[in-house]
């Protein structure tokens, strides 16, 4: 049941209407998902522009890893002070700081003409993202009390935001082909950062925040600009979250925020979901999948770099524009559904990238005869067990007919980004153009590219409207305020410490278990998601904020704290404010009516 039930209720209860939000909640939610599109621009644009990027700062493989994960180390650090840094400060505040040193993170990235500078840089940039936590809290807080329709797609606005930069950095990167100097793809990140600094110096505070601090009549004048209105609604609404954070503020107790988030049986199993979330959302490949997608369109046959960029650009607007379907979804088949079928769905394409992945190594082309060289690569049969020896790649002419005769495993040059061998027909660029030879480091030509093609779309499609979106939305919704900042803190600094580990230990698991085994593995690991979130993953589809902590109350899978079971449970949780026994009114107006009723049954 929604808060207020009918109006005729509402009339015998004596509440008033809840007005409509105004426009201006919709410029104050786009300045704050701006938070979403400076992470997104700045992974696609290193994704699409790292080839460039290591030509022209010479970046050894240790420089290339750390320049990668400067950012999400930093980025990992920066969370975990975040959420104490948002209490503390404001939600305002720590935006503001967010997007002045993103902007500082840009110029030094803009500017570099070092590999150092560079680093520096990206590490600054990183804090900035991190800090970025603050967004993810407004936008929670920004959403209206009465209508969740109109307040809950804001987080995955903050994703719309995330995808449609990565697809702008990728188009970027392509356009370094006419002449876009790769710094100033990297410094143009500058500029949105900018712009939410500038804008939210005119912004407001969250009334919420204000209210907490005391701050009553600041809160009512930004909760009548939220609202659009002064009526009595903004009263009783603001009389509202003041008795939810008295409550709060009562079960907290006055200690320390982390020692009661962890001393709260109902905050722990709420924290414990939304940590599952956001770790599934990293291991189930999101990251690797999206690294690979070069090599997988260059497995089909497309060899310039500057093309492989424009069609791993359009590949990534699949993730951009069927993020629309999770907008259009989210409030009608609820958040519950439709992670467990997106989750369903990276499974089955995960078991179709690792298939034909597998299949290309069990049909790869044997080494052939062009050129017979000494030591470790020349033993190779086969061009899988070439290209999986790190040291090794299969040169071979570009002659399908051919190529198992025109080919040979030689050692790779380092030096040249490993784009040439370090001696035989693959050492010299201009031989190998002549000639229509290609040297293929990590990958091996296969009639399967199709299928992984495939199966990278697939991926993109079931990712993009559950997982990439849910986990950032009901983590925003499941936390009461005194912890919610703290919260999704530790659960943001989950997101990011799951992404560094799966991002440092992806090219080991291909090692160990090649490419297959490891999409195999995601695939599990995915699979082991739905089983748990299945069990444990309430919906919160159509409750108010307060209300959705009694989905809590109760152990996760218990019968009654199932989905069968929650919106009957919720009907007696957290009706606060307005109401502070809401069933009890419900009953004595029902008896009122019932008598009323039974006057017009007596004879006269």
């Amino acid at each position: 049941m929604k808060f207020g039930g009918t109006s005729e209720e509402r009339q015998v209860l004596g509440v008033s209407p809840t007005p409509q939000p105004s426009l201006f909640i919709y410029v104050l939610a786009f300045f704050s998902a701006l938070g979403g599109f400076l992470f997104g621009y700045d992974t696609g644009v290193v994704s699409g522009s790292m080839l460039i990027i290591r030509k022209e700062f010479e970046l050894s493989t240790m420089w290339h890893e750390m320049i990668v994960s400067g950012t999400i180390g930093a980025a990992w650090v920066a969370a975990l002070i975040g959420g104490p840094l948002t209490d503390m400060l404001g939600r305002k505040v720590c935006i503001l700081v967010a997007s002045m040193v993103f902007t500082v993170g840009g110029v030094l990235m803009g500017v570099a003409d070092t590999k150092e500078l560079l680093l520096v840089g990206r590490i600054v940039v990183g804090l900035g993202i991190g800090l970025e936590v603050a967004s993810v809290v407004l936008l929670c807080e920004l959403r209206t009390i009465h209508s969740r329709s109109a307040g809950s797609p804001l987080l995955v606005w903050a994703a719309l935001q995330a995808t449609g930069a990565m697809v702008g950095a990728m188009g970027l990167a392509g356009a370094h082909a006419y002449g876009l100097h790769c710094r100033w793809m990297l410094g143009l990140g500058a500029i949105p950062a900018a712009i939410q600094f500038i804008g939210f110096l005119f912004l407001p505070e969250s009334p919420r925040w204000l209210l907490a601090k005391g701050r009553r009549e600041d809160a009512r004048k930004v909760l009548s600009r939220l609202r659009g209105t002064t009526t009595e609604a903004v009263a009783q609404e603001l009389d509202a979250i003041a008795a939810a954070l008295a409550e709060d503020a009562n079960n907290q107790g006055g200690h320390n925020v982390i020692r009661e988030v962890f001393t709260s049986a109902a905050v722990m199993r709420a924290l414990l979901v939304g940590a599952l979330l956001q770790l599934f959302q990293q291991i189930s490949g999101i990251n690797t999948v999206m690294y690979y997608s070069a090599s997988i369109v260059t497995m089909a046959g497309i060899r310039d770099p500057t093309q492989a960029i424009w069609v791993a650009a359009a590949l990534s607007s699949i993730n951009f524009l069927c993020t629309f379907i999770g907008l259009y979804l989210v409030e009608r088949v609820g958040r519950r559904h439709l992670t467990l079928g997106s989750l369903a769905g990276v499974v089955c394409a995960l078991t179709l990238l690792a298939l034909s992945f597998q299949l290309a190594d069990m049909e790869t082309p044997s080494v052939g005869s062009l050129e017979k060289l000494g030591g470790p690569c020349g033993d190779y049969r086969y061009c899988a067990d070439c290209t999986h020896d790190t040291n090794c790649g299969f040169c071979f002419q570009d002659i399908k007919e051919t190529m198992h005769f025109n080919s040979s495993c030689l050692p790779t040059n380092h030096d040249s980004f490993n784009e040439i061998s370090s001696e035989g027909l693959c050492a010299n660029s201009s031989t190998m153009v002549a000639n229509d030879i290609v040297f293929a480091y990590d990958w091996c030509p296969s009639s399967y590219a199709w299928l992984s093609i495939l199966g990278l779309c697939f991926y993109l499609f079931c990712f993009a409207p559950g997982m990439g979106p849910m986990p950032w939305t009901i983590n925003s919704e499941i936390y009461p305020l005194w912890a919610r900042s703290t919260c999704n803190s530790i659960t943001t600094s989950v997101n990011w410490g799951s992404n560094l580990v799966v991002s440092i230990t992806f090219l080991t698991l291909t090692e160990v278990i090649h490419k297959h085994g490891a999409f195999y593995l995601y695939a599990v690991l995915a699979l082991v998601g739905f089983v748990i979130f299945y069990m444990i993953l309430p919906e919160t589809k159509g409750l108010r904020l307060e209300e959705i902590e009694g989905l809590f109350a109760r152990p996760l899978c218990s019968k009654n704290g199932s989905a069968s079971a929650q919106q009957e449970n919720v009907q007696y949780v957290h009706i606060r404010g307005l109401n502070r026994d809401y069933q009890n009114d419900r009953k004595q107006w029902t008896t009122r009516k019932a008598v009323k009723l039974a006057s017009f049954a007596e004879p006269n």
